[in-house]
């Protein structure tokens, strides 16, 4: 009886790998074959979506069963080749039971552009999803891809894939993939806001209260266990660290903090509240462009402004000749 218990079980864990897989491709978040799914079933057994099959037509037969260093147990189609990304985050993270990879559009657009995840904009990012990583590019499929996501796995679940896509993690099917839904919405309403003219921030206080509510949610936040909910918690990055050589800094959603920094001081550290087992990581990066003159909330270097003014001279001056 526990047997059959175990099976049904594990058919309906298919079917909703399936469905999830429906949603993914009905979002846009994979074209074609892209994208991967997996859930860990046991210690040792991970079901997942197999290779150069649409997430958006699986049936529950089409999945396979891996073990976690991916060998194949079971399964009529191959898995595919970037298990291994899952898999990584699974043995850096017992807590976690789900892995999605795909390709939203606008978070992969911030992934293509290197542009880091401004904090301090929504409460529901902050608690849902906290800091949001980007992780450096290489080729996918091969171990060595997996491991670019090491560096932050253990302290978020949700990781963009420089010039790839997303990855995220849950404790269960759909908490992996409400976190891909979360992000690219975040990063669709940050671009849509930009084309208003301006992204409002709020405060560190009010940044502190919303970590506090994480608890109460059974949502856990390594700032807390780093006690650095009084520090400057919109401005810096918990991740400054673990990206090492690769160290992405904003350009486009500059927080005022740091382009005031980078006004008095080139480079400073913003958080006053180190502690002992505090990371370097919280150091504020430096800020790499300065504000745009042009009133649009966009930013631009000033030789940029020298050649649009240059440009706009010479054009003025040829159509005032020719209207003579």
């Amino acid at each position: 009886m526990s047997t059959n218990g175990n099976v049904m079980n594990e058919w309906k864990l298919r079917e909703q790998m399936c469905e999830i897989g429906r949603r993914i491709y009905a979002k846009g978040f994979a074209a074609a074959n892209d994208g991967n799914i997996s859930y860990r079933l046991s210690e040792d057994r991970v079901l997942c979506t197999p290779t150069r099959v649409s997430k958006g037509f699986m049936k529950p037969d089409d999945l396979c069963i891996i073990d976690l260093e991916g060998k194949q147990i079971s399964g009529k189609r191959k898995r595919s080749s970037e298990m291994l990304l899952h898999l990584t985050y699974m043995k850096a993270r017992p807590d976690i039971r789900s892995v999605v990879h795909c390709h939203p559009p606008h978070a992969t657009a911030f992934a293509v552009a290197k542009e880091p995840i401004p904090k301090c904009v929504l409460p529901e990012i902050e608690v849902f999803l906290g800091e949001v990583a980007i992780s450096p590019y290489e080729t996918p499929g091969g171990q060595k891809f997996a491991d670019t996501i090491l560096p932050y796995a253990k302290d978020t679940d949700t990781i963009l894939l420089a010039n790839h896509g997303t990855i995220t993690s849950g404790i269960d099917l759909e908490d992996a993939y409400f976190k891909t839904e979360i992000i690219d919405a975040y990063c669709r309403i940050l671009l849509l806001a930009k084309q208003l003219g301006r992204v409002n921030y709020y405060s560190d206080e009010k940044a502190a209260e919303l970590l506090r509510l994480k608890p109460g949610l059974g949502i856990a936040d390594p700032r807390l266990g780093l006690g650095l909910e009084n520090c400057d918690l919109c401005g810096n990055s918990l991740f400054r660290e673990g990206y090492g050589d690769f160290s992405p800094e904003p350009r486009v959603f500059i927080h005022p903090k740091l382009l005031n920094q980078a006004t008095q001081s080139g480079e400073s550290n913003a958080c006053s509240c180190h502690s002992h087992d505090a990371p370097a990581a919280v150091a504020a990066p430096k800020a790499q462009a300065q504000p745009s003159s042009n009133g649009n909330g966009g930013v631009s270097s000033p030789d940029v402004d020298a050649l649009v003014r240059s440009i706009t001279e010479q054009v003025m001056s040829a159509l005032s000749g020719a209207g003579k």
